[in-house]
């Protein structure tokens, strides 16, 4: 059983006219999955302060709270709606590991926005206010006593601010690939965390699935096999699509599908199959529907 986490306040996290993290992402990821009637679909919580600090400092929490409508840099808005739908993004997050830590079911999509992955420590970038991936991971360890937690992120872009956040963190292991080079011009392969937790493999432009189906066979599932985690958290965007508008990679919905199983696999081999998926990025909307629907399936059969 999968398991959709998501919440209509996301829906009222507006952007400036003409941004590519748009409304209407939401509506067609709702739209795609809106025919996975055996999906168990439940509302996202609110995310606690406590959640929210286990990676964010206080003072950062406080002023994302605080700050109101406008630009928290030239390409992160805040509307009315934004702190809500943030907390929603948080706060499902960890319900999704729950749900799956306790048995309740096999995996979980968590279909919120503002993404995350590109939220530092301490500063909002990339459309992201909250490290939501982060801090599921840091939830699962500190409040399930897990020991090994992994990450993989195969959203186009870097996933920064994953990378900070779990940088000091021996107990995780975060595995991301992105187009290089591409904003924003983290994630060189030196970068290896402070415990050789970090592995980043970069992905040239105009490259496809195949380029990244061998760097995953050759470099980042032996990786995650070493690790042997007791949960896989996936970092979800889907702009490495042909069709995305902010990128230059080329895989198409079956990558995705491929990714997703191998994925599911080795969670299988190691832990019992628990997987949770966040959604990240994906801007072109019919291309985000179709490979949202298609990673869903193929966590669904997993």
């Amino acid at each position: 059983m999968t398991v959709l986490f998501t919440h209509s306040d996301c829906l009222n996290h507006v952007t400036p006219p003409g941004h590519p993290e748009q409304v209407a992402r939401m509506r067609s990821v709702e739209a795609a999955l809106a025919h996975f009637d055996t999906l168990d679909r439940r509302e996202a919580p609110l995310g606690r302060d406590e959640d929210i600090l286990r990676c964010h400092p206080r003072k950062y929490l406080d002023m994302i709270a605080t700050h109101g409508p406008g630009p928290l840099d030239a390409d992160t808005h805040m509307s009315e709606g934004s702190m809500q739908a943030a907390r929603r993004g948080v706060g499902g997050a960890v319900a999704a590991v729950d749900a799956v830590l306790s048995g309740e079911v096999k995996n979980a999509f968590v279909a919120t926005r503002p993404p995350g992955h590109h939220a530092e420590t301490a500063r909002p970038m990339g459309f992201c206010l909250f490290g939501n991936v982060s801090i599921a991971a840091k939830h699962a360890l500190d409040f399930h006593d897990l020991s090994r937690v992994a990450v993989v992120d195969f959203d186009v872009h870097h996933g920064n601010g994953t990378q900070d956040l779990l940088w000091d963190e021996p107990r995780a292991f975060l595995a991301t690939s992105q187009q290089m080079p591409l904003w924003p011009g983290t994630g060189d392969p030196s970068e290896r965390g402070a415990h050789d937790n970090v592995l980043n493999v970069p992905l040239a432009p105009g490259s496809d699935g195949a380029v990244m189906r061998a760097e995953y066979e050759e470099t980042v599932f032996p990786r995650l096999d070493a690790f042997q985690p007791e949960l896989i958290i996936v970092s979800a965007g889907f702009d490495a699509h042909a069709d995305d508008p902010l990128a230059n990679l080329n895989w198409v919905e079956e990558d995705f599908v491929w990714l997703t199983e191998k994925l599911c696999a080795m969670a299988d081999l190691h832990c019992g199959g628990r997987v949770v998926s966040v959604l990240e990025g994906g801007y072109d909307l019919d291309a985000l529907g179709r490979s949202a629907a298609a990673h869903v399936q193929a966590l669904r059969v997993a």
